[in-house]
């Protein structure tokens, strides 16, 4: 397990992580949430020996095998299936030490090396590295394109894929998130549930985090605070505490002004000096509660639109793509006819790379359709949210800049308050005041600049809100405070979004981008989740059948020529045989495994029901009593995973004995 004790972390002369200290059991899968700043980084960083600690102890078992998403892409010429099997460190290790023995003419190393690359899984490991490949949203036409030919946004996927490829105890993932569209992040998020090692993940998608984490460690103010459940478990006790936390410091607060008042009154008395000093020590001595201290989150809200169109748009039957410099074609989507009206929220679905993107653009008007007509609503004022937003604010400027630019370009269509003071004022309502108004975009984090996209949009008064993956740099607060400004706003919303809550917090219908079509899909999130989950799972059959389908191609004439040939009816008979006699052997192993998988289930639950109990405030003696009974079930759960290790063995070993003698 890890072991944090009293950890302290300075990052220059500030102190990000102040005496922490918390206990990771193996296999648990934990969310490290906390405020953009809060330290959440340095901690991943101080895991993966990164940083070390200037105080404390941290214990890390030194036989566990770490993954991680690298920082930066190492300069290779490999194709994508190549780049992500180099991920499979033990595997690498192996081969090259496979070609030293063969160039040694070492024969027993050969052989031994053999076995321990079939051990290592080298039979499947092409297969395991492009179902990583495919499942994180990429074509069958681009495993073997080279890792360069990719946009920043794949490497990055391929970076991810690599990690997950590296066997591991312990996988540290920071917003693995960002790049993924929600087919690639449903995928991910099913991967990460079987993943059997101790999974730490640093995120701001709520969904994401409720799904794969039964575990929340929060970081405030330098502290750490462990919960028993994921994120929205976790948002509930952390509730309830800072209410119980508000009332012990009122209550304090008034014992200490009950004390001060006698002091104030009698310090000055010579019969109750005494009392007046006790009273004195009673404060100093006093273990002070601290107030919550909760900083207002960040809010705003759209203003009312000018006019309200309807409809806002009507395509009809339009081709939307590309013309490239030269002239060339590329159609993406066509036969396109679809109406968007007043007040409608509609919710993009669609994989990557199947024409999202030009549909929003094309509407925007950053791209003109190739065939037919879309019709604008009179007194249409589209507000534009790109996927590369970010890069198109200057550098080099500051937000007033981009403002005070903003209302010189609309002229005559910007609000009536455009004066400097009123620009800076409406800056600070997005969270940039002081000299945050005259700070270089370039030195701002990815949040920061996404705020004052936001700022330029809202101020703009849009009726119809073109949002292309809005949250990719957005803390959890933010992603609220979007939510709910799209809520209340009264105009037309389009979005596109891997952020399933801000999908269902805001949209009330979807459009399905795909083969070529914009449809309706007339399901919920959750249908469309069931449906990526099937295609992944097609996609990853239709590879094996290819792969079996090579390898067999691959048979020697001369190992075809001397297999013996058998009769078919012969040859059912034996493998019905066999599956009997197998099932006799692994019936009592399999009772036994599902009744210690049945018993793992209560104990976990337990577990997490002691762990929420322990995270609240209790008397002594239940404390001793639930930690007392927090301990036997976690003895108790770690024998039953050493007997259901021992169980799935045997029955593993029986499989491949039938399996081997029916060759």
């Amino acid at each position: 397990m890890i072991s944090l004790k009293n950890i302290s972390l300075r990052r220059g002369t500030k102190l990000v992580l102040d005496g922490i200290s918390t206990t990771i059991h193996p296999g648990e899968h934990v969310g490290l949430v906390g405020r953009n700043g809060a330290g959440k980084t340095s901690l991943f960083a101080l895991l993966a020996g990164r940083l070390h600690e200037d105080a404390g102890e941290l214990f890390i078992p030194p036989q566990w095998r770490m993954a991680e998403v690298a920082q930066h892409l190492p300069d290779t010429d490999a194709n994508a299936t190549d780049f992500v099997l180099q991920g499979d460190t033990r595997l690498q290790e192996l081969q090259q030490r496979l070609a030293e023995a063969e160039r040694q003419g070492d024969g027993m190393a050969i052989a031994q090396l053999h076995a321990d690359l079939a051990d290592a899984g080298a039979h499947d490991a092409v297969a395991r590295a492009q179902a990583l490949i495919l499942g994180l949203g990429f074509k069958t036409s681009e495993l073997e394109q080279p890792v360069g030919s990719f946009s920043g946004g794949w490497q990055m996927r391929l970076q991810l894929a690599r990690a997950l490829m590296c066997p591991s105890d312990m996988l540290l993932l920071d917003e693995p998130t960002n790049h993924l569209d929600l087919d690639a992040l449903v995928w991910l998020e099913a991967w990460l549930k079987r993943y059997s090692g101790t999974l730490i993940i640093i995120s701001h998608d709520r969904e994401f985090l409720d799904a794969t984490t039964h575990v929340t460690l929060h970081i405030e103010n330098g502290r750490l605070t462990r919960y028993g459940g994921n994120y929205s478990k976790f948002e509930e006790q952390h509730a309830q505490q800072l209410v119980l936390q508000q009332a012990a410091y009122e209550r304090q607060q008034e014992r200490i002004a009950h004390l001060q008042s006698f002091i104030d009154r009698f310090k000055a008395k010579a019969t109750k000096a005494r009392q007046a000093q006790s009273r004195i020590k009673q404060i100093e001595r006093m273990e002070k509660v601290a107030p919550v201290l909760a900083s207002a989150e960040f809010t705003f809200a759209f203003q009312e639109p000018v006019s309200l169109p309807n409809p806002m748009l009507a395509i009809t039957d339009a081709s939307f793509g590309y013309t490239s410099d030269s002239g060339a074609v590329s159609t993406i989507l066509q036969g396109v006819s679809r109406t968007v009206l007043a007040g409608q929220r509609i919710g993009i679905l669609g994989a990557n790379g199947q024409g999202k993107s030009t549909l929003v653009k094309t509407i925007a008007r950053e791209l003109r359709p190739l065939a037919g007509k879309l019709t604008e609503g009179k007194g249409l004022r589209i507000g534009y949210f790109a996927q590369q937003e970010l890069d198109v604010l200057r550098p080099d400027e500051h937000p007033l800049q981009h403002m005070v630019r903003l209302a010189r370009d609309l002229g005559a269509d910007a609000p009536a308050a455009s004066r400097e003071q009123d620009l800076r004022n409406w800056l600070g309502s997005f969270n940039f005041s002081g000299d945050m108004v005259t700070q270089n975009v370039g030195s701002m984090s990815g949040g920061e600049k996404a705020r004052l996209v936001l700022a330029m949009i809202v101020w703009q008064r849009p009726n119809l809100l073109l949002l292309d993956e809005p949250t990719n740099h957005l803390d959890l607060a933010t992603r609220e405070a979007l939510a709910m400004a799209l809520n209340d706003f009264d105009g037309t919303v389009l979005l596109v979004s891997h952020d399933r809550h801000l999908l269902r917090a805001v949209c009330d219908d979807f459009w399905l981008v795909g083969r070529g079509q914009v449809t309706p899909f007339d399901g919920t999130l959750d249908d469309y989740q069931r449906y990526l989950l099937e295609e992944s799972r097609r996609l990853r059959e239709a590879l094996k059948e290819k792969q079996a389908a090579e390898n067999q191609g691959a048979q020697t004439p001369s190992a075809a020529a001397t297999a013996p040939s058998l009769d078919p009816r012969e040859a059912r008979r034996q493998a019905a045989q066999a599956r009997q006699a197998l099932a006799e052997k692994t019936r009592p192993l399999k009772k036994e495994l599902e009744k210690v998988e049945a018993r793992m289930g209560a104990l976990n639950t337990e577990k997490t029901q002691l762990e929420e109990r322990l995270s609240t405030p209790l008397p002594p003696a239940e404390i001793a009593e639930a930690g007392k009974r927090l301990k036997a079930v976690g003895d108790e759960l770690e024998q039953c995973e050493e007997r259901w290790l021992e169980l799935s063995e045997k029955i593993e070993q029986l499989t491949l004995a039938a399996q081997e003698s029916s060759v």
